[in-house]
């Protein structure tokens, strides 16, 4: 059973990384060239294991029930635990907007045109958003069934584009250089809100145990997955397109254009769509099984029937409202995401594991790197945050 819930929870941070922002990384990488979009997307996933990693040695000492509230709360005091959770509901209240709208329009787009039915814009918006909320309000067993199901189908619609993209790769265009320094800072952003799946961990710690062991293989082999389907998305689309063709698709529509018109072939396009489609799903369901259990917690919330129906109601709602009625103010809140994780997965993480290590005397899990690797990661926070800043003030190029 144990191994059985450790492969389950690998698909379930796995699927919440590869969203459907993962189709957007060529373009926001065009200007950098492959190698350089490799090296920087190796740093960071190797960035981002770490923290998930000091959150095991967090998670060590508390119950197995303990979200980043109670964390936070117990470690780093009152004003943490505000920080902490202002992060969380910003960063996955905004992600959970986002991908209702994309789903709701994804699943409205299905029911006119495979299913002929007439219905209003509205109607894909709210049934996509309740079949996500009654399977992550049964439980994170309910979310790691389904879940395997729609990887299975994800894999093989990645399978499928793979397969008609690689047969086309020019090894030329994978040894393009950056076409400007600047570019490189500029994707920082983007390609690190491309390995966020911290807000999954606490569900992930309910689910298997406190056992640091599995735990810590479900983090780096669940990371792991991502990294290794990124790097041959690169070669694809990177190895197909040069790199003015990348730079000069603006959007992910000129970007399948694009490849359809080099490629003659229909099933490119529709292809990518379903890997879209399975994309958004499961980093749906990760990122609002987070969100679900974070508010469970922070509102002292029963795991009772009622109890469970007044947390889907405060987890879904509100952004449900939002993507119905102000949908451009979230995705407009979605370009400072990357702040909000890099206080949520790199400067919390360091804080927490700092405040333990100077409490607790005991000789448990502990990652290796001490003192200079947690100020390694504070500078990489700081550099991240202090790229998007500089992107917003237009004094580097904007990509993604």
């Amino acid at each position: 059973m144990t191994m059985n819930k450790t492969f389950g929870s690998m698909l379930i941070i796995a699927g919440t990384t590869i969203g459907a922002g993962m189709l957007a990384l060529p373009l926001a990488s065009a200007g950098l060239g492959f190698s350089t979009a490799i090296m920087i997307m190796v740093g960071i996933w190797a960035l981002m294991t770490y923290t998930a990693l000091l959150m095991l040695e967090i998670h060590q000492y508390a119950s197995p029930t303990a979200t980043l509230h109670t964390l936070a709360r117990d470690l780093l005091g009152r004003k943490g635990q505000v920080i902490a959770t202002f992060a969380m509901l910003f960063l996955f209240y905004s992600l959970c907007a986002a991908y209702i709208a994309g789903g709701g329009a994804q699943m409205n787009d299905k029911l006119t045109h495979w299913l002929h039915l007439d219905v209003a814009p509205q109607v894909g918006t709210i049934g996509f958003t309740v079949v996500i909320a009654m399977i992550v309000s049964i439980g994170t067993h309910s979310v790691d069934m389904i879940n395997r199901i729609l990887f299975a189908l994800k894999v093989v619609a990645l399978a499928t584009m793979l397969g008609l993209l690689v047969p086309h790769v020019q090894g030329g265009h994978l040894v393009d250089m950056p076409v400007e320094k600047g570019l490189i800072i500029s994707a920082l952003p983007v390609i690190f809100t491309s390995f966020g799946f911290h807000g999954s961990i606490p569900s992930i710690v309910r689910y298997v145990g406190i056992d640091i062991r599995s735990l810590r293989k479900i983090m780096v082999i669940g990371s792991a997955v991502p990294l290794t389907i990124y790097i041959l998305w690169q070669i694809a689309s990177q190895g197909v397109l040069s790199q003015p063709d990348l730079m000069n698709s603006g959007n992910l529509s000129m970007f399948i254009a694009s490849l359809n018109d080099l490629l003659h072939n229909p099933m490119v396009s529709k292809s990518v769509s379903v890997f879209a489609d399975l994309a958004l799903a499961t980093s749906f369901l990760g990122v609002s099984l987070g969100l679900f259990d974070f508010l469970s917690d922070s509102l002292n919330r029963g795991q009772q029937a009622c109890g469970r129906l007044q947390t889907a109601l405060i987890t879904f709602v509100p952004p449900l409202c939002f993507a119905l009625f102000y949908p451009q103010g979230f995705i407009m809140a979605l370009g400072y995401a990357a702040i909000a994780l890099v206080i949520l997965a790199l400067f919390l993480p360091v804080a927490m594991v700092n405040a333990q290590r100077k409490q607790n005397n005991e000789q448990g899990y502990q990652v290796r790197g001490g003192k200079p690797a947690l100020i390694a990661v504070t500078l990489s926070g700081i550099a991240i945050i202090s790229a998007q800043l500089l992107q917003m003030a237009g004094l580097i190029p904007a990509v993604g």
